[in-house]
């Protein structure tokens, strides 16, 4: 996308998404399910090379856990921190192998996302110790959120069915695997001083705390009044009001509420899904932060 604004870059990826077969729009890598278009073999080749930096701000999700709002609330801060960010949305397997010589020249401190699973993020982001803010939403909000994004996103294939959607989210046969097993893995990273864990719902509940949380965890030096400043500009409405994603803004933030799955599961629907997480997640640390029996029964 080098050369091209980002709603030009998201303008043409549009009209590729438009112009390709929904068979063609995901391909299988070890066992995981990508986008062709955003994701393709080459950018994940090459980024096995992209160095990580000890400064950098790298930001983990899962597809529609909150990724393009956090990214919002971490431009606020480094922006009001004095640093200037290029406009490219910041996931880097969507970089493609030229992208990433250009983002691997640019200063610190730079802005980074990405839904990979943590093994498959490039180990040098590990060894240099990257700081790396993870958020989680609960799965079954989640689910329904991707559900909607796939069928108003023409990159990804249309999601056919509720029913079969649902079967496929569960058994991980969606872009980027199974959202329990991205879960399970961050579970060994509790501990971890240089990986912070938050969830939708805590943010929803108190955004000026978590604005505060991740700056602090970044060592950005906000004053209180900046933090207050940047949470007010950072709710779902203005967000969703965001001009830079263009028409693609009501594709990307939908309806940011908590408890909507209420409205689309089934009740045998419901009950598998509290099967599997408590099959994957009973008993760990990171599933009793999700908060699971308050969010999801």
């Amino acid at each position: 996308m080098s050369g091209q604004t980002f709603e030009d870059y998201m303008k043409s990826t549009i009209e590729r998404g438009m112009n390709m077969k929904d068979e063609e729009k995901l391909y299988k890598r070890n066992g995981i399910l990508y986008s062709t278009i955003m994701s393709p073999p080459e950018n994940l080749d090459a980024l096995k090379d992209l160095e990580g930096r000890e400064d950098d701000v790298m930001l983990v999700s899962y597809p529609k856990c909150g990724c393009n709002w956090m990214l919002g609330v971490l431009r606020k801060i480094m922006t009001t921190c004095g640093y200037t960010l290029p406009e490219k949305h910041p996931l880097i397997e969507f970089y493609s192998p030229d992208v990433q010589k250009t983002v691997a020249e640019m200063p610190s401190r730079r802005l980074l996302a990405t839904h990979l699973h943590p093994v498959d993020i490039p180990v040098s982001f590990k060894t240099n110790k990257t700081k790396m803010l993870v958020v989680f939403r609960n799965p079954k909000d989640t689910l329904v959120s991707y559900y909607h994004f796939m069928n108003s996103n023409p990159v990804l294939p249309n999601a056919e069915s509720w029913e079969k959607f649902c079967s496929d989210f569960m058994s991980g046969e969606v872009g980027w695997g199974s959202y329990l097993d991205h879960i399970l893995a961050w579970e060994k990273h509790m501990d971890d001083p240089n990986v912070l864990i938050v969830t939708y719902e805590e943010l929803k509940e108190n955004l000026l705390d978590g604005v505060k949380k991740v700056a602090d965890f970044f060592s950005f030096p906000l004053t209180d009044e900046q933090v207050k400043v940047i949470a007010e500009e950072s709710t779902f409405s203005v967000m969703q009001s965001n001009s830079n994603y263009g028409k693609m803004a009501e594709v990307i933030f939908r309806k940011g509420e908590v408890g909507d799955w209420k409205n689309h599961f089934s009740e045998a629907q419901s009950k598998q899904m509290d099967e599997e997480f408590k099959k994957k997640l009973s008993g760990t640390r990171l599933g009793a932060k999700l908060k699971y029996e308050q969010y999801c029964q």
